[in-house]
């Protein structure tokens, strides 16, 4: 069994990563041929062809992570299908690789996928993501989205906080920082603008400020008190991955970074519903692995004629684009209608999950 299953999983490595390696370079030049409209609009000293590769390069990581689970899919796929075509699957099973054994073999196969997929998609497409938007916002400007940039809440004893970056400099700092302060009876407390500022570990080292605070010793007497400084520590929990958070995608963060800024958003009173979706796709998009080898295992039980394994790993192409899809489109819908976070993001695997079994169980268990 053991000369089988290196046999099997040998040649599963071999066609997913020929897979792999294809769709990303294909990302690659589509991706490649979209940078270049900015290159060289910012000047000569700006964003050029090498810049575009980095950015490019960059964003390799996030695209593998992507692309993982349909790559298994059609990889295996592709080696089922051979193996029965060659009729060498049909040996393996007199030699006692029974349906279930090789069930067993290829979910060990896609545990492997599984680590795999979960650390590039937790540790090193977020790394790389977040240095391909600085290379580019150093090069072409600030980093901002919106009209208004990122708005984030925060509660501080009494009173609450209401702070609103403008965009991320190049160098990674805050740009055109705005901060409302609100008292209890939810009037305002204080205004705050700065110019730039950096996240500390629990305060913001913010520069040219301008502070407005409004004393009140009645109902109807006010007075607003100026203050300009050149320098300013103000305490707060707000880090620097929740201000990204609100500047990029949510589905280019840790999982570790969504929890927490999941957490942050629930104790200020605000929406964590898109966070919370997203959130839970991490947690499962790296499972659906294993449901592809499971899909995939129904192909080793299939009769081929010469030159029929084409359409069926045509079909695996398009089975691994329609889960593509659907997890996408359950996505939108259930930010849309409020869905169950978890059940919006496992449906989907859920889903597939029933039609690998289903198919399992009609081609193989049946037969």
């Amino acid at each position: 069994m053991k000369t089988i299953r290196r046999l099997i999983y040998r040649e599963a490595l071999s066609a997913v990563a020929f897979v792999t390696l294809g769709f990303l370079a294909l990302f690659f030049f589509f991706d490649m041929v979209d940078e270049l409209r900015w290159v060289g609009r910012t000047g000569p000293d700006g964003y050029q062809l090498s810049h575009a590769m980095l950015f490019v390069t960059l964003s390799i990581p996030s695209h593998l992570y992507e692309l993982l689970p349909i790559t298994v899919l059609i990889g295996t796929i592709f080696v089922m299908a051979r193996l029965a075509q060659s009729s060498e699957f049909t040996i393996m099973r007199t030699s006692g690789l029974g349906p279930w054994r090789a069930l067993r073999t290829l979910l060990a196969l896609g545990l492997g996928f599984v680590m795999l997929t979960f650390a590039v998609g937790d540790y090193l497409a977020p790394v790389t993501d977040r240095a391909a938007q600085l290379v580019k916002a150093r090069h072409l400007g600030q980093l901002t989205t919106g009209a208004t940039g990122a708005w984030l809440k925060e509660r501080q004893g009494t009173h609450s906080m209401a702070v609103n970056v403008r965009a991320l400099s190049p160098d990674g700092g805050m740009l055109n920082i705005r901060v409302f302060e609100f008292d209890a009876d939810g009037r305002v407390a204080s205004t705050l603008q700065a110019a730039s500022g950096t996240v500390g570990s629990d305060h913001w080292e913010l520069k040219q400020v301008k502070r407005s605070v409004f004393h009140r010793s009645g109902e109807a007497e006010a007075r607003v008190e100026r203050l300009q400084e050149p320098d300013l520590r103000w305490p707060t929990r707000i880090s620097a991955d929740m201000v990204s958070a609100s500047l990029l995608k949510p589905d280019r963060m840790a999982t570790i970074d969504l929890f927490q800024y999941i957490r942050h958003l629930e104790a200020n009173g605000q929406s964590a519903q898109r966070y919370e979706i997203e959130f839970w796709r991490k947690v499962f998009y790296p499972l659906s692995c294993l449901v592809m080898v499971v899909l995939s295992l129904p192909f080793a039980y299939l009769h081929f004629r010469s030159g029929g394994i084409a359409g069926y790993v045509f079909g695996g192409v398009m089975a691994g684009i329609s889960f593509f899809l659907l997890n996408n489109v359950f996505g939108y819908a259930g930010n849309l209608q409020n869905w169950s976070p978890w059940l919006t993001a496992a449906a989907p695997g859920l889903i597939y999950s029933v039609l690998s079994l289903a198919a399992f169980g009609w081609l193989v268990l049946r037969r």
